[in-house]
């Protein structure tokens, strides 16, 4: 055994796995073997135990074990790790192979969130740690370094208690599951207040939702968290760059979101934020709202595109979001402290319709609204949106109950300041009755600036294709009285992972930016069209009955097809001229034998 291995092992606590170690050690070396092998090897040896990962997983911590792949039915295997390694800073491809080996290890046993819950504790544990062993390397104690870690990050120490609540110093306990559930909710509770942009009230809704300790009270479903635990254990995260560690977060959001799309969650692809996050077009010094905003995931390209612009400058912008789903309000939170977003960022929890809470979070005066509201959303007619405090919100008219697409569009309308943008059914573009009244005064106002069809199949949940729309409430002189259609339907890729579905390419992304920036028209892509025939139509805003793609209709070639014409005319004489032939020598023939 050598010396690296032999300090690994001496350093494994409780002292009494060191012994199984080396029974482990003895009969398997540099075999692979299963929790089942190793189980066997114990009672062979004269040793019982009733859960053998509670000697696996201080081995797998301690780096003394390694994965080595995993059984066709499922079941992993390991080999003990004969010279060291220590935990290393992984790479954004090993982020992602990591990922994929969670999603792999849970399949539908656990769900998803478990992933989320495992991953934010991990990084904003590594992140703590680097952060606070730096101020002690500057001479802080290491209870001043505690509380500097707490106050420019998140709380993972109790300073009464002085009780520490990072992953490495709670996932080596032998009740490993129940204690990481423990420490997640009172670190839900030590940020409830911390501040806006690191408050995490609702983190304990989704450590309820989950589970942890219920689930590994299960003997089937405890090694699969069991082995959660361990996988993220191979890598520290402190030095991660943030975007690196948001990708991975969206990416888990992403992967399941076809299976949370049957259970009736909404998704919205990334290069669908993309888009219109870049027709918003935000700016420095501005406050960005979302009020159906989901994982944020709207807010942070927001935050992205406008610290691109300033060439990577920390920006100085306001993200307010809310949404009337705890728990993702929840996975909001996460996601903004897990993308590094160090500006003013503050989630609400409650029905944005009826009790717009963020309006309180919106004091400035260049403010960009951006959703994307659940469709055909039934139950907001004028009973429940008539309330007094409402009726500057709603001024344009009560939608129908069965549909709040047009409550939606209002709600931005009244918080926007400058721009907003909204991705909605294709059906609110030219439905009548109420939609119709609230759509002609919205139209009149020359609000509407463009209206995009976007590609069918480019959500989760539905197959029809949905239209954005872009409002703009200080309109360039020239654009005004007008209103730029774009039919992009033919503007797709198919989708690389999933095959009934399709995604815009970079490039179809930027065709539309362009156009719409530009304002031009293109034939069978875009026509500026003046208000006056949208009065004519009824304030239908359907794009395709303004834009129709040039692939639907039949093209033709003039001089092509005068040209197949005269070939069709020669062809036809070159015919009549041999039937006449046939025809002659026919009645030659029968003429002769009536002689």
């Amino acid at each position: 055994m050598s010396l690296d291995l032999w300090t690994k092992v001496s350093r494994v606590e409780p002292s009494w796995v060191r012994e199984y170690f080396f029974i482990l050690y003895r009969e398997m070396k540099d075999k692979q073997f299963t929790a089942e092998d190793a189980q066997r090897v114990f009672s062979k040896a004269g040793r019982s135990i009733d859960n053998v990962f509670k000697v696996l997983s201080p081995l797998q911590k301690a780096g003394l074990l390694r994965d080595a792949g995993r059984l066709p039915d499922g079941r992993a295997l390991y080999r003990i790790v004969i010279h060291a390694n220590t935990v290393k800073t992984p790479s954004k491809d090993e982020v992602l192979r990591l990922l994929k080996s969670a999603a792999d290890i849970i399949r539908t046993a656990v769900s998803y969130e478990s992933i989320l819950l495992l991953l934010f504790y991990k990084v904003v544990s590594d992140k703590w740690e680097a952060f606070a062993n730096a101020e002690i390397a500057k001479g802080y104690s290491r209870d001043e370094a505690y509380t500097l870690a707490n106050t420019n990050y998140i709380k993972l120490y109790d300073e009464r208690e002085e009780k520490l609540y990072t992953w490495s110093e709670i996932s080596r306990r032998e009740e490993s599951i129940k204690e990481i559930e423990r420490a997640l909710i009172k670190i839900a509770e030590m940020n409830a207040r911390s501040g806006v942009g690191t408050e995490l009230s609702e983190l304990k809704r989704v450590v309820d939702k989950v589970g942890l300790s219920v689930l590994a009270s299960k003997d089937d479903l405890r090694p699969i968290l069991l082995e959660l635990v361990e996988l993220f254990n191979k890598f520290d995260f402190s030095q991660v760059d943030y975007d690196v560690i948001g990708d991975a977060y969206q990416w888990i959001l992403s992967y399941f979101a076809p299976q949370k799309a049957k259970e009736g969650e909404t998704y919205t692809p990334r290069e669908v934020v993309r888009l219109m996050v870049k027709l918003m077009d935000p700016e420095d010094f501005s406050i960005v709202v979302d009020p159906a905003c989901g994982s944020a995931a709207m807010l942070i390209e927001s935050y992205k595109y406008v610290k691109e612009r300033l060439n990577n400058e920390e920006p100085s912008i306001i993200l307010v979001g809310q949404d009337r789903n705890g728990d993702m309000v929840a996975i909001a939170k996460m996601n903004l402290l897990l993308h590094g977003i160090k500006t003013d960022a503050r989630i609400r929890f409650g029905d944005s319709l009826i009790n717009p809470e963020f309006l309180e979070d919106v004091k400035e005066e260049t403010v960009y609204a951006i959703a994307n509201p659940p469709w055909n959303q039934d139950g907001y007619g004028e009973e429940k949106l008539s309330k007094p405090e409402l009726k500057k919100t709603y001024k344009y008219g009560y939608p129908p109950n069965n549909t709040a697409d047009w409550a939606w569009i209002q709600l931005l309308l009244h918080v926007a300041t400058k721009k907003a943008v909204v991705v909605i059914d294709q059906g609110a573009l030219f439905r009548g009755g109420r939609e119709r009244e609230i759509r002609s005064k919205i139209v009149e106002e020359d609000l509407v600036e463009a209206v995009i069809l976007l590609p069918e199949k480019l959500f989760y949940n539905v197959t029809a294709p949905g239209v954005v729309i872009v409002f703009n409430k200080e309109k360039p002189p020239d654009r005004r009285g007008k209103i730029v259609f774009i039919n992009a339907s033919n503007e797709y890729k198919p989708h690389p992972e999933i095959r009934r579905l399709n995604i815009l390419g970079d490039d179809n992304i930027e065709k539309i930016v362009k156009t719409y920036r530009e304002f031009v028209e293109t034939p069978g892509f875009s026509r500026l069209v003046p208000l006056e025939e949208v009065r004519k139509n009824e304030y239908n805003l359907n794009v395709t009955l303004y834009v129709t793609p040039l692939t639907s209709q039949e093209e033709i070639d003039i001089m092509r097809e005068y040209q197949k014409l005269l070939r069709v005319e020669e062809e036809k004489e070159q015919l009549l001229g041999k039937i006449n032939e046939i025809m002659t020598e026919l009645a030659k023939t029968l003429g002769g034998g009536s002689q």
